[in-house]
Protein backbone atom coordinates (compact mmCIF):
# COMPACT_ATOMS: atom_id res chain seq x y z
CA UNK A 1 0.00 0.00 0.00
CA UNK A 2 2.92 2.35 -0.40
CA UNK A 3 6.28 3.20 1.10
CA UNK A 4 7.10 2.70 4.76
CA UNK A 5 6.10 5.72 6.79
CA UNK A 6 6.33 6.90 10.36
CA UNK A 7 4.37 9.37 12.45
CA UNK A 8 5.50 13.01 12.23
CA UNK A 9 8.42 13.69 14.56
CA UNK A 10 8.92 16.69 16.75
CA UNK A 11 5.27 17.24 17.65
CA UNK A 12 2.56 15.51 19.60
CA UNK A 13 -0.72 14.48 17.99
CA UNK A 14 -3.60 16.84 18.67
CA UNK A 15 -5.97 13.89 19.09
CA UNK A 16 -5.68 10.10 19.20
CA UNK A 17 -8.59 7.69 18.91
CA UNK A 18 -9.32 4.03 18.12
CA UNK A 19 -12.39 3.42 15.93
CA UNK A 20 -14.77 0.73 17.11
CA UNK A 21 -17.10 -1.65 15.21
CA UNK A 22 -20.03 0.80 15.56
CA UNK A 23 -17.97 3.30 13.49
CA UNK A 24 -17.65 0.91 10.53
CA UNK A 25 -19.76 -0.20 7.59
CA UNK A 26 -20.64 -3.84 6.91
CA UNK A 27 -17.21 -4.41 5.31
CA UNK A 28 -15.22 -3.18 8.31
CA UNK A 29 -14.17 0.13 6.79
CA UNK A 30 -14.62 3.15 9.05
CA UNK A 31 -17.28 5.60 7.85
CA UNK A 32 -15.90 8.68 6.14
CA UNK A 33 -18.27 10.79 8.22
CA UNK A 34 -16.71 9.45 11.42
CA UNK A 35 -13.26 10.46 10.17
CA UNK A 36 -14.59 13.88 9.17
CA UNK A 37 -15.98 14.40 12.67
CA UNK A 38 -12.62 13.51 14.25
CA UNK A 39 -10.84 15.90 11.85
CA UNK A 40 -13.25 18.69 12.81
CA UNK A 41 -12.64 18.04 16.52
CA UNK A 42 -8.85 17.97 16.06
CA UNK A 43 -8.89 21.11 13.90
CA UNK A 44 -10.98 23.00 16.41
CA UNK A 45 -8.51 22.42 19.27
CA UNK A 46 -5.76 24.80 18.08
CA UNK A 47 -8.42 27.19 16.72
CA UNK A 48 -10.13 27.44 20.14
CA UNK A 49 -6.79 27.95 21.87
CA UNK A 50 -5.73 30.67 19.46
CA UNK A 51 -9.14 32.37 19.52
CA UNK A 52 -9.24 32.07 23.31
CA UNK A 53 -12.87 31.02 23.10
CA UNK A 54 -15.65 29.61 20.99
CA UNK A 55 -15.22 28.94 17.27
CA UNK A 56 -17.55 27.68 14.56
CA UNK A 57 -16.57 25.59 11.56
CA UNK A 58 -17.43 27.63 8.48
CA UNK A 59 -15.67 25.79 5.67
CA UNK A 60 -14.07 22.52 4.76
CA UNK A 61 -11.64 23.90 2.22
CA UNK A 62 -10.29 20.50 1.20
CA UNK A 63 -10.65 16.91 2.34
CA UNK A 64 -8.77 14.00 0.81
CA UNK A 65 -9.19 10.37 1.82
CA UNK A 66 -5.96 8.59 0.87
CA UNK A 67 -6.34 5.17 2.55
CA UNK A 68 -9.13 3.37 4.41
CA UNK A 69 -9.25 3.26 8.21
CA UNK A 70 -10.12 -0.03 9.90
CA UNK A 71 -11.58 -1.07 13.23
CA UNK A 72 -8.74 -1.22 15.76
CA UNK A 73 -6.37 1.18 13.98
CA UNK A 74 -4.76 3.75 16.27
CA UNK A 75 -5.67 7.00 14.52
CA UNK A 76 -3.46 10.03 15.23
CA UNK A 77 -4.56 13.49 14.09
CA UNK A 78 -2.08 16.36 13.80
CA UNK A 79 -3.55 19.86 13.51
CA UNK A 80 -1.65 23.04 12.70
CA UNK A 81 -2.85 26.61 12.23
CA UNK A 82 -1.77 27.76 8.77
CA UNK A 83 -3.55 31.12 8.49
CA UNK A 84 -5.10 33.68 10.81
CA UNK A 85 -7.46 36.30 9.42
CA UNK A 86 -9.41 39.05 11.12
CA UNK A 87 -12.09 36.66 12.45
CA UNK A 88 -11.03 33.36 10.88
CA UNK A 89 -8.48 30.66 11.57
CA UNK A 90 -7.50 28.09 8.94
CA UNK A 91 -6.16 24.75 10.16
CA UNK A 92 -4.49 21.90 8.32
CA UNK A 93 -5.11 18.40 9.72
CA UNK A 94 -3.13 15.28 8.80
CA UNK A 95 -4.41 11.87 9.86
CA UNK A 96 -2.29 8.73 10.27
CA UNK A 97 -3.31 5.17 11.12
CA UNK A 98 -1.06 2.72 12.93
CA UNK A 99 -2.09 -0.79 11.95
CA UNK A 100 -1.20 -4.31 13.11
CA UNK A 101 0.67 -3.90 16.40
CA UNK A 102 2.57 -7.17 15.85
CA UNK A 103 4.25 -5.67 12.75
CA UNK A 104 3.30 -2.03 12.86
CA UNK A 105 2.48 -0.21 9.65
CA UNK A 106 1.86 3.55 9.56
CA UNK A 107 -0.17 5.05 6.73
CA UNK A 108 -1.35 8.58 6.06
CA UNK A 109 -5.09 8.13 5.65
CA UNK A 110 -6.52 11.63 5.36
CA UNK A 111 -5.55 15.27 5.01
CA UNK A 112 -7.85 18.23 5.26
CA UNK A 113 -7.97 22.00 5.60
CA UNK A 114 -10.79 23.65 7.55
CA UNK A 115 -11.67 27.23 8.39
CA UNK A 116 -13.14 28.28 11.72
CA UNK A 117 -14.53 31.66 12.74
CA UNK A 118 -14.14 33.02 16.25
CA UNK A 119 -17.59 33.74 17.65
CA UNK A 120 -18.88 35.66 20.64
CA UNK A 121 -21.30 34.38 23.27
CA UNK A 122 -24.19 35.41 21.00
CA UNK A 123 -22.59 33.41 18.15
CA UNK A 124 -21.61 36.45 16.08
CA UNK A 125 -18.14 36.68 14.46
CA UNK A 126 -15.54 38.41 16.60
CA UNK A 127 -11.99 39.59 15.97
CA UNK A 128 -9.20 37.13 16.68
CA UNK A 129 -6.59 38.95 18.71
CA UNK A 130 -3.23 37.25 18.40
CA UNK A 131 -0.89 38.45 21.11
CA UNK A 132 2.83 37.77 20.86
Amino acid sequence: MGDAMSLPTGREPTLRVVPMPRDANQNGDIFGGWIMAQVDIAGSIPAVRLAKGRVATVAVNSFLFKQPVFVGDLVSLYAEVIRVGRTSITVNVEVYAQRRPEREEVVKVTEATLTYVAVSENRRPRVVSVQQ
